[in-house]
């Protein structure tokens, strides 16, 4: 499928998307969400793809946040049905998906990209990003998860400046404020993002799957995570993988998983 502000490549079980809006700094619109929507769900379906990396083009942004002559006008219905269905088409979905998604983070992500990135299960920045939620500057505040997400990352009162002042952290304090899992140079992002991915694929797509699921419980009104772990844990020992898994490691080998 073509996708008009997308890029996607498929190479040794990585589907890596980038967003591709240089003009506008990759800036978030309508389209480049149902477009990543679309995107992610056929990366989702596709056998062949264990792992997803999602980054911006060029050097100077990951995702710059969305694109707000699309919205300036919006009233108060518009606007809720914007965060509405951004959360569920995009953010939430990417936050649920069985396969895992890595942010590589190669420049500014602010607004509705920190947001993006936010939703991936883990993020990786280049030494040169910087990080922000800029909305309160704009009227507004983060309407795709960002008042939810980012104190679950970084906690309540680094979160509650980072909305209220409306600035940007440089990746080393993202990293220290534990919102990147790792700072490279920039031409090492990707392939950094890529060994993390191999490593990943080594191992059991369901169980992968599984864990996705249980960690997310923990943030999930009405769930109980402890709960959700052992039913989870319980299904493993169901599968081929599990089998696969054991007997390699009795018989001293490396073992070859099949997502069954």
């Amino acid at each position: 499928m073509n996708y008009e502000n997308l890029l996607i490549t498929v190479e040794n079980r990585i589907g890596t998307i980038t967003i591709n809006r240089p003009t506008k700094l990759n800036a978030l619109n309508k389209t480049t969400i149902l477009d990543l929507h679309h995107a992610i769900k056929d990366l989702g379906k596709n056998k062949e793809v264990r792992v997803i990396i999602l980054t911006g083009s060029g050097e100077k942004a990951f995702v710059a946040g969305a694109d707000i002559s699309e919205f300036s006008n919006y009233t108060i219905a518009e606007g809720t049905d914007l965060a509405a269905e951004g959360q569920s088409k995009l953010f939430d979905y990417i936050e649920n998906l069985k396969k895992p998604v890595i942010a590589a983070i190669n420049g500014f992500a602010l607004g509705g990209g920190l947001e993006l990135a936010m939703a991936c299960h883990f993020r990786i920045a280049s030494d040169n990003a910087k990080m922000g939620l800029p909305e309160t500057s704009l009227g507004l505040i983060p309407g795709y998860g960002g008042t939810q997400r980012l104190p679950q990352l970084v906690g309540k009162g680094r979160a509650m400046e980072m909305i209220m002042t409306a600035g940007m952290i440089t990746a080393e304090e993202a990293l220290s404020y534990g919102l990147v899992n790792r700072v490279v140079p920039q031409v090492e992002l990707l392939p950094v993002c890529a060994d993390i991915a191999q490593k990943i694929i080594k191992n059991a797509p369901i169980a992968i799957a599984k864990a996705i699921k249980s960690v997310n419980a923990n943030y999930e009104d009405g769930k109980n995570g402890f709960e959700v772990e052992i039913k989870s844990f319980g299904k493993c020992f169901g599968t081929v993988d599990f089998t696969e898994g054991t007997t390699a490691f009795l018989e001293k080998r490396k073992a070859e998983f099949t997502g069954k």
